[in-house]
């Protein structure tokens, strides 16, 4: 293995003018090798499917011929609520070929999310299986660009079967001829003030960027089987699930279930020659508190944690009963890897490590000046005078909000950390009020607008509170309008009424009545004042 300095000397990020990541990813590695599995999944009733990069390429194709008999173009917004269902894989891989935008989201989302998301990015096709089909159709009559609802396993009326548009699609597609520039993804990633933002990659910075994740932070090579513990939802998934491990042509293994199991977590690294293993530190907390002795992984070498900080006595806890260090890895949904303990460095448990290769990251102060070591500011990506391939393009449709993320020649990520004399980074926390609870991303905004449309709240701010096993959690502060008072059955009401104006995992795991909310004289929440109580 190379020296950590010569990996960062030796790297030069690619700028193709045109790259589809179906076509020069996919289909490659198809043709290199015909059995090459690409998925390897399993369910809780003891299904298994089996999927080669040749399987996957030619479903694909057969996809993009059934979406675009459904009127589905190029250039338009493909919305996808699925869990680990493997189709999920396949219509990434298809809108990515014909060069539609896929948007992939969490099953937890309320009809009000959904709305939301088609009406921000005028979406045209819909695909998710028959539980969730009730919440599209509550809305649809609100949505008018929708041109398509696809449901995966079942007939409905006024949606299209996937199976039956399978069934009888061509099975040849010439993939798109996608510009490195071209619109490729859109995540909804939650901020401090209103609705999720709308993060847009290209047919590069995602697809060929997270060449740096799968290849230096996975640390995959071709037939490696990973398995990346995430709900597809999520950016971790396309980090972690399908870029990072197809670029390197890597197995992803597959875990399709209703609800997270410790036990079976551990049976299943024990039963499959799983490799490398990634996930939340929320997953390696509860792993730990099993008995590990009783278990085996001869497979297992690798495993990485990403999401939030992983506690050092977690860490250490692993090593003594796998003799594997947990490697933490530190990015965005807006970016690829920017900062790892990666194989060739000495970890330092705690520390999310060092640059990744081809980001130019330090920590800098507000006017732009790379600070000492052992001071905080703010992590920053340098992307001036040349932009590193694995940013993304905008948030859409919000240039002010673009335009917020710079400082001079710098991409301000909005999280604080200090460098120490070793050139290792420490995360201290967001620079905004954004919660980070379980690897979950959670806005305030969407929680306090939760909690004022019911009619026993008349203010409310919310706040992250520190939990051993989430590493935070929601709190809502609560200012109950005249006639209410507090009991535990309004805390239990509140919560449930949260759960179903939007997704269940916002909802506030505590909640304080007060008399008063602090404020500053302009009348703003001093949410700052909250946490200092909370992490007191």
């Amino acid at each position: 293995m190379i020296s950590y300095e010569e990996m960062i000397a030796q790297f030069e990020w690619e700028f193709p003018e045109t790259f589809n990541f179906a076509g020069d990813v996919v289909d490659k590695w198809a043709q290199s090798d015909p059995n090459l599995l690409a998925l390897h999944w399993v369910d809780d009733d003891g299904d298994e499917k089996k999927i080669t990069y040749q399987e996957m390429s030619q479903r694909s194709q057969k996809l993009c011929n059934f979406l675009s008999s459904l009127g589905v173009e190029r250039g338009e917004v493909v919305v996808i609520m699925l869990s680990r269902e493997s189709e999920w894989w396949e219509i990434c891989t298809a809108c990515l070929r014909m060069g539609a935008i896929l948007s992939p989201g969490t099953i937890q989302m309320t009809s009000k999310d959904i709305e939301y998301r088609i009406n921000r990015a005028e979406a045209t096709c819909f695909i998710t299986v028959p539980q969730h089909a009730d919440k599209m159709d509550q809305v649809s009559d609100s949505c008018p660009t929708l041109k398509a609802k696809v449901l995966i396993g079942a007939n409905r009326d006024g949606w299209s079967n996937y199976e039956s548009g399978m069934d009888t699609a061509v099975p040849e597609y010439e993939t798109a001829v996608t510009q490195g520039d071209e619109n490729a993804i859109c995540y909804f990633t939650s901020g401090t003030t209103g609705y999720p933002k709308m993060t847009l990659h290209t047919h590069t910075s995602y697809p060929l960027g997270h060449t740096t994740t799968g290849k230096y932070w996975l640390d995959l090579k071709p037939g490696d089987l990973h398995w990346n513990i995430s709900d597809t939802g999520w950016a971790k998934a396309a980090w972690s699930s399908y870029f990072g491990p197809w670029n390197q042509g890597a197995t992803v293994f597959v875990h399709h279930t209703s609800g997270f199991d410790p036990v079976k977590v551990l049976d299943l690294l024990q039963t499959y020659p799983i490799k490398t293993l990634c996930g939340p530190p929320t997953v390696y907390r509860m792993l730990v508190l099993q008995d590990l002795g009783q278990y085996d992984f001869p497979h297992l070498r690798h495993c990485i944690g990403a999401g939030e900080p992983l506690n050092p006595e977690i860490i250490e806890t692993w090593q003594k009963a796998t003799d594997i260090v947990i490697r933490d890895g530190y990015g965005q949904t807006e970016t690829v890897i920017l900062c790892g303990s990666f194989l060739n460095i000495e970890p330092k448990f705690g520390s999310m490590g060092k640059p990744a290769p081809g980001i130019d990251l330090h920590v800098i102060d507000h006017d732009g000046a790379i600070l000492p070591p052992h001071q905080e500011g703010d992590i920053a990506v340098r992307v001036e005078p040349k932009r590193p391939l694995g940013l993304f393009k905008e948030y859409w449709k919000d240039p002010e909000r673009t335009a917020s993320t710079r400082n001079g020649e710098w991409y301000i990520t909005g999280d604080r950390a200090y460098v120490d004399e070793d050139g290792y980074f420490w995360f201290v926390g967001r620079a905004d009020d954004v919660i980070l609870s379980a690897g979950y991303r959670i806005g305030p905004f969407e929680v306090e607008s939760a909690l004022i449309e019911h009619p026993a709240v008349a203010e409310s701010a919310v706040v992250a509170s520190p939990d051993e096993l989430r590493g935070a959690i929601v709190k809502a502060f609560v200012v109950l309008a005249p006639g209410h008072e507090p009991s535990d059955s309004l805390v239990a009401e509140l919560q449930e009424h949260v759960k179903n104006v939007t997704a269940p995992y916002k909802y506030p795991r505590k909640i304080e009545f007060i008399e008063a909310l602090p404020k500053t004289i302009s009348g703003k929440i001093r949410r700052i004042e909250l946490r200092e109580s909370e992490s007191g």
